[in-house]
């Protein structure tokens, strides 16, 4: 039988964090740059663990309905789709960590390049997903 981790400021399980991540979706975006700290300082992660919490986070987001986001300024959106990352939720889970782990200065870097996660709403300009 396995424990399982707890935050260590809070002692909220690790599924249960996991499964409010997608709770703010609803308000906003949810960036990279909010999922790895969580990781790293809520439950000490690093190395290949945190990287299996980022991927469930993002895995997370991505069955709410959210899809891989950034700023839109000047386009007439608060979000611009990134494609990029792939059509399938194993592929952008992928794609993302693999362009998290290859950026320098992490976390410093993260909330200006790093990837956001938004719910499309119909008929409003938040997120283009063309």
């Amino acid at each position: 039988m396995t424990v399982e981790p707890k935050d260590k400021h809070y002692g909220t399980p690790l599924s249960q964090v996991i499964a409010e991540i997608p709770g703010e979706l609803p308000i906003d975006a949810v960036g990279l740059f909010q999922i790895v700290p969580k990781g790293r300082d809520g439950f000490g992660f690093d190395g290949a663990l945190l990287a299996d919490f980022v991927g469930r986070a993002i895995m997370a987001l991505l069955d709410a309905g959210a899809v891989p986001v950034r700023g839109g300024p000047g386009s007439g959106y608060y979000w611009i789709a990134q494609k990029q990352y792939g059509a399938s939720p194993d592929e952008i889970v992928s794609n993302v960590i693999a362009e998290w782990l290859a950026m320098p200065n992490d976390p410093l870097v993260l909330c200006g390049e790093g990837v956001w996660f938004a719910l499309p709403r119909q008929g409003t300009n938040y997120v283009k997903l063309d």
